[in-house]
């Protein structure tokens, strides 16, 4: 595990991974942030992690900034990445795609010339890393999206994009929490909320689980939405390495 240290104004250090957005990037910072959650050091208030970073926040008062940096390298001498983290979840994420809720689903389709059913197959085949959370509360930032499928953000971007919809920027997807202003490609949409604020953990995801998204017609597209205003829907998921399953 290669890091490099930049102070961050001068409360904060950023822990540097390299450049390369990747699995294994992804689960280093993971690995050193469970590390922090898990030993709770004393000075050290918060963290972030992105793509390649790891931005740390500190109180100068209790650990300074030289001496923070060596205990990073202390901790990073004693990680080794694909520890305890081969097992992530992968939530089933229910789509409805195209129509009224996926109305760029045929620009989508022809930008790449396929049909409408090609890009449905090829969006949903595999399972999405989240690499982290942001945006707006519950946004996943997910990797991995197949390019034959990739679509420039629209040139001209929506007053409203309802919450669920699921999206296509360029080489990334991800799916609307809440309702907001956006330029994305809207291919679909969950009746799944990302976004809960009336729930115990009002997030339903995290950074380092997946995402599979699985095409569902309009018929149970409605039955799920109900499902979920009665209070009697859980999201499934399982283990990315083998394992039970769950329901969320």
């Amino acid at each position: 595990m290669k890091i490099e240290f930049h102070p961050l104004g001068d409360t904060g250090i950023q822990v540097l991974f390299g450049s390369d957005i990747s699995e294994k990037t992804n689960q280093e910072i993971r690995l050193f942030a469970a590390y922090l959650r898990k030993h709770d050091l004393e000075g050290i208030t918060e963290w972030v992690p992105a793509y390649t970073t790891l931005s740390i926040f500190y109180s100068p008062d209790k650990i300074v900034y030289k001496d923070l940096c060596k205990k990073l390298e202390e901790i990073k001498e004693q990680l080794q990445s694909g520890e305890d983290l081969a097992n992530s979840a992968v939530y089933e994420i229910p789509v409805l795609y195209g129509g009224e809720v996926g109305p760029d689903l045929s620009e989508v389709a022809s930008y790449n010339k396929l049909t409408d059913e090609e890009v449905i197959a090829t969006h949903s085949e595999q399972a999405y890393l989240i690499y982290m959370m942001g945006f707006v509360p519950g946004f996943p930032y997910l990797g991995g999206m197949p390019k034959k499928i990739a679509t420039p953000r629209r040139e001209n971007p929506r007053a409203k994009i309802e919450a669920g919809s699921v999206g296509i920027a360029g080489e990334q997807t991800g799916v609307y929490p809440l309702e907001t202003p956006g330029g994305w490609q809207i291919i679909g949409k969950t009746p799944v909320k990302l976004y809960d604020p009336d729930r115990e953990e009002p997030v339903l995801l995290s950074a380092g689980a997946y995402i599979r998204f699985v095409p569902v017609g309009q018929k149970e597209f409605e039955e799920i939405e109900e499902a979920i205003k009665l209070g009697e829907y859980k999201v499934k998921s399982y283990q990315k390495g083998g394992g039970q399953n769950e329901d969320h």
